[in-house]
């Protein structure tokens, strides 16, 4: 993993080496190799566990979006056949995709055409096939407690397989990055387990989104400004350059809720990497110490991205963590600026304004 890549509009830029903090000025993302983490790894010593936690500390602390080195979990020969899959489901003919649509299910899991989908009011230039954990006694009249819905071995040949290996993978990514995270923040193997304990039945999500092309640099937005709502997000996308851009604030905006004084950054893929965000629940564990990054999607060919959501169980209750208050960040802050939510209510409130099918439906 050497090389540049190009992630402002200044042109190429070095890449960072694994594990290095960076200043807050940088014109690219930290990458974090989370191997020392990773169960009878070779990596996996005291030494290199701290290296880790500290330099994920602090991308957290200071960037939100970083890049996750998996190579020690996943093979490259695995993403290049989730890319061909993914592809070949956008080209399946429109009346096999609509077979498998929300309005089948609970309006959450399944197909979504072209404009179906909405960011803060407006619409998205994607089509999309979305799939969550599943639940027990699944009801699809029950908001987000339907059942998923799989293109057949007939349409698609080895789509599901490939891909619940690959909800498998990241759902030990996430485990393995919640531990490192938990240790930069210097929890207590007894606090650890307590926080572990409200993401051991996690209630996933992962989309698999298909982008067509936008014309010329301005034409279109393929997926709003917006901020992840969940815990942690994995991203496997096709190499388009320029495509997923994150908003890094002007030094001391007070306002981190919308773009403002800043810049847009590219984070384009890197190899053997998923690009990794937190969402708004370690925004509450954290007490807004860590901050949950806008970030869109704009594309300028026809692609596709597979973002997994590592979220909290969905009866989780999410408060701040009293380890935070220990943090040299923090010291003197006592106040608490985040109230606990219970994170299936949480995001029920967030998914109902999603698709332009949505509204009303369990009201």
């Amino acid at each position: 993993m050497h090389g540049t890549i190009s992630t402002t509009t200044n042109g190429p830029v070095p890449l960072p080496a694994p594990n290095t903090a960076l200043p807050l000025d940088a014109d690219t993302l930290p990458i974090i190799d989370v191997s020392s983490y990773v169960p009878n790894h070779p990596n996996n010593t005291p030494e290199a566990r701290r290296q880790t936690a500290e330099a994920l500390h602090a991308a957290c602390r200071d960037f939100g979006f970083f890049y996750l080195n998996i190579a020690s979990l996943v093979e490259e020969t695995q993403t290049n056949e989730l890319a061909e899959l993914g592809h070949r489901f956008f080209k399946l003919k429109q009346e096999d995709k609509d077979a498998l649509h929300i309005r089948n299910q609970d309006l959450a899991r399944g197909y979504q055409r072209l404009g179906e989908n909405i960011t803060q009011g407006k619409i998205d230039v994607h089509e999309g096939l979305d799939f969550y954990a599943p639940v027990a006694k699944p009801d699809k009249t029950k908001p987000l407690w339907g059942e998923n819905q799989w293109p057949s071995d007939e349409d698609l040949p080895g789509f599901r397989t490939a891909y619940e290996k690959w909800i498998d993978q990241m759902k030990d990514l996430g485990f393995v990055v919640m531990e490192a995270m938990a240790d930069g923040l210097g929890l207590t193997k007894e606090e650890w387990l307590n926080l572990r304990a409200k993401i051991d039945d996690s209630f996933w999500v992962m989309r698999v989104i298909g982008y067509p092309p936008l014309k010329g640099e301005t034409d279109g937005i393929s997926c709003g400004a917006h901020k992840d709502y969940g815990c942690l997000t994995f991203l496997f996308a096709d190499p388009t350059p320029k495509a997923l851009q994150v908003f890094r604030h002007a030094a001391k905006t007070e306002n981190i809720e919308e773009a403002g004084p800043g810049e847009w950054i590219n984070a384009d893929p890197i190899p053997g990497c998923v690009v990794c965000n937190i969402g708004e629940m370690w925004e509450i564990w954290t007490n807004g110490l860590y901050k949950s990054t806008i970030h869109r999607v704009i594309h300028r060919g026809t692609n596709f991205r597979v973002p997994f959501f590592f979220e909290p169980n969905f009866d989780a209750t999410v408060e701040p963590l009293p380890a935070v208050s220990r943090l040299p960040e923090v010291q003197g802050r006592t106040e608490e600026k985040y109230k606990s939510v219970v994170y299936g209510d949480f995001l029920y409130k967030k998914v109902s304004n999603n698709f332009s099918l949505g509204k009303g439906q369990y009201d």
